[in-house]
């Protein structure tokens, strides 16, 4: 069925009524599916995935197909909300904004500018998220402010920047199919990530597949090798991949002298890493180690990818760059089919990454360098004055700001953390001794809602205009195909109220729409590795997207546009001021939780089945994708664990950390080693065991080590 040029309308048949189809982005995982989504009467009335697009040609994983269902939820929140005398009143927008800017200004009259902080989210358009960040920092005076994204992504980004000198993806989906050795750290991706699984499926060149995973996932089992090391003992494993490679004489030692520095040191480092240390750390067999180096070194296009395995850990920046290593050292960068290639987690934690004015500034720049301040103000038209030179603190650091007094109020936006932070209980104590909670999101029964002191209606993916960037680099077009409910708006519309009522409404004239915001961006990002001025603004997006950088100079050259999929660094030039990627190396630590005699089992945590989101904000609204998902929290236990605990399928069991407990059924099966117990996340429950770790250099909290213990649950 031929598109529209502009890919916004085309008119289908229609059994009762014309149709009219709105072509948009998925708001679920960093995938990027294009979705069409069908009116009737100017109502969403179905999604169908959009067939001839280079992300996901006409799959859906059932998140995609149920993905209007929560924007028809019955229990939409319609009206904004203050608390007064200790109930939650509905009340119109004048006074909800109102109360806004005299709740918090209250609090940084009394406390200071930096006594309130913002947490933001991957899950809204990329102009709004800019929007955010410019108006808490430069219009309200904010200095902390930080995304969830730092729970999925902090650590890619960490060491993407310290190796390639930028926060740079190198790859295209199509890398997928163009492999003839696939390695997979940390990533169950037929569960996670399933049109990425299905596009690993359909590579025709019969590739090796290796897992790195302690558990027998559905990627795993799929899978030509299995590396089922301990848990956090990747980066040992890599070192150890890392040492053989250089003894097989598998160096790309060409492409190391001229675009690489620091190998010789990381060589040495990783001396000591022998099959010995690494199988005895490890827990592997000998013939598996060499027979994964074997496929790595025989491999043309070696593909490496990782998600949150590794970037949820207590050593997860250094593990990360290990994988870095590995393809650094083969060579295996730039060409087709290869590539070091973080997998993101939300729909636009790219997005949130490199437009946010989060944790920095806009496209990468450093809050701490005064021509990056300079750059931005001139830019926006803005007194350089406005825009602070201190960084935010991170994400964990606000939470312990609340605990010692420093950060007393909160802005929450489209996130919910008292569900999915980790030890989430500590949080929920804190958030209580906040002098104003604000909470900007679709629901007002969150578990972090219901605490709010102000709550904000806003609308969803399909009720808005803006862009989503993907795991690819790719920006896509998100069009509104369906009307909020009740008073709800917009996350853009709510900043635009809040800019007024603050009193720095003159501040964002020029930003009046998303696309204008795009347009600004695009100038924010010229000269950056993140360049867009090529694109034209939101017209020249088009149906399939635009991978970044596209220049200026791209488009000039291109008059036919740009290529469907593109990879970085395929002249071997990255961003560092020297023009070459580093190797990174450092010892392995031990993770923050160990297990003890009364704790003796490591708790792993992640995704249970494709049909659940993270907190199931929105995926728990779907009665059909509840029906794909178990009816209640199970706790995955290997037959030996069982066995020694005289425990059987199907039974109570209380799982016991050292920050709380819960009830689970056990589900008793041989995917998991002795040792190892596994929860999905989706339950409130699960992040109340989970320990308070983080990775020193990325500030990601390391969920993926819990000690714990197991026993039949009382009666």
């Amino acid at each position: 069925m031929p598109a529209a040029l502009d890919g916004v309308v085309r008119q289908v048949p229609a059994a009762r009524a014309p149709e009219r189809v709105v072509r948009s982005v998925c708001g679920f995982c960093s995938t990027g599916c294009s979705l069409d989504v069908h009116q009737r009467d100017r109502r969403a009335v179905n999604v169908v995935p959009t067939r001839g697009h280079p992300v996901n040609d006409g799959s859906a994983c059932p998140k995609g197909w149920e993905a209007l269902t929560p924007m028809v939820a019955p229990d939409r929140a319609t009206r904004p909300l203050v608390r007064r005398g200790g109930r939650m009143v509905p009340v119109d927008w004048g006074v909800a904004f109102e109360t806004f800017a005299e709740r918090v200004k209250a609090v940084q009259s009394a406390h200071g500018p930096d006594s309130v902080a913002f947490l933001s989210t991957g899950q809204i358009v990329t102009e709004e998220m800019a929007f955010l960040g410019a108006l808490a920092k430069f219009g309200m005076g904010l200095v902390h402010g930080d995304g969830n994204t730092r729970q999925c992504m902090a650590t890619s980004v960490a060491a993407y920047k310290e190796c390639f000198g930028f926060d740079a993806p190198p790859y295209a989906y199509d890398d997928l199919e163009r492999s003839d050795v696939v390695v997979l750290v940390g990533s169950n991706l037929a569960i996670a990530h399933p049109i990425l699984f299905e596009r690993l499926q359909r590579n025709p060149h019969a590739p090796e597949v290796i897992v790195v995973d302690p558990r027998t996932t559905e990627t795993a089992m799929a899978a030509t090798l299995h590396l089922a090391a301990r848990p956090k003992t990747d980066q040992v494993l890599l070192y150890g991949i890392a040492r053989a490679l250089i003894e097989r004489g598998a160096v790309d030692h060409a492409f190391v002298s001229e675009h690489t520095s620091g190998f010789e040191r990381f060589a040495a480092a990783i001396g000591r890493y022998d099959p010995a240390r690494v199988c005895a750390e490890t827990g592997l067999d000998d013939a598996d180690l060499h027979r994964a180096v074997d496929a790595i070194a025989a491999g043309e296009r070696v593909s490496f990818w990782w998600t949150m395995g590794v970037n949820q850990g207590h050593a997860a920046t250094r593990t990360a760059q290990a994988i870095i290593a590995l393809a650094l050292m083969t060579g295996n960068i730039g060409r087709p089919g290869t590539g070091a290639n973080s997998i993101t987690g939300q729909c636009n934690a790219m997005g949130s990454r490199l437009f946010s004015n989060t944790a920095s500034l806009f496209a990468g720049r450093d809050t701490t360098d005064p021509g990056h301040r300079q750059e931005v103000a001139d830019v926006l038209g803005i007194d350089v004055g406005a825009i602070g030179d201190r960084p935010s603190l991170a994400y964990d650091q606000i939470v312990d700001g609340i605990e010692d007094g420093s950060i007393r109020g909160l802005w929450i936006v489209a996130t919910n953390p008292v569900h999915s932070w980790i030890d989430r209980r500590r949080l929920g104590r804190l958030l209580d001794r906040l002098d104003v909670l604000v909470v900007q999101d679709l629901y007002a029964d969150t578990e972090t809602a219901r605490r709010a002191d102000v709550f904000l209606p806003a609308a969803g993916w399909a009720e808005k205009e803006g862009t989503f960037i993907n795991s690819e680099r790719r920006i896509g077009r998100v069009r509104p195909a369906h009307r909020p409910p009740g008073q709800a708006r917009t996350d853009f519309e709510i900043f635009q109220g809040i800019a007024e009522f603050w009193g720095c409404g003159p501040m964002f004239r020029r930003w009046r729409s998303p696309a204008a915001v795009f347009d600004l961006l695009a100038e924010l990002s010229r000269g950056r590795p993140c360049d867009i001025t090529g694109i034209g603004g939101h017209a020249g997006i088009g149906d399939d997207g635009v991978q970044w950088p596209w220049t200026e100079a791209d488009a000039a050259a291109a008059p036919d546009g740009p290529p469907l999929e593109r990879r970085l660094f395929a002249d071997g030039r990255f961003h560092t001021p020297d023009g070459r990627a580093r190797f990174i190396h450092d010892e392995p630590s031990p993770p923050h939780d160990a297990t003890s005699d009364d704790l003796p089992l490591i708790l792993l945590t992640g995704r249970g089945t494709s049909a659940q989101w993270h907190t199931q904000t929105r995926t728990g609204r779907s009665p059909t994708l509840a029906a794909l998902a178990p009816a209640r929290l199970h706790l995955e236990m290997s037959p030996h664990d069982a066995r020694q605990r005289g425990l059987r399928s199907g039974q109570d069991v209380t799982v016991r950390s050292r920050r709380g407990a819960l009830t689970a059924a056990v589900f008793v099966t041989p995917t998991l080693q002795p040792g190892q117990v596994f929860l999905p996340m989706h339950d409130p429950a699960v992040n109340a065991l989970t320990a308070p770790g983080f990775d020193p250099w990325s500030r990601q909290p390391a969920y993926k080590h819990t000690a714990v213990e197991v026993v039949a649950a009382p009666g």
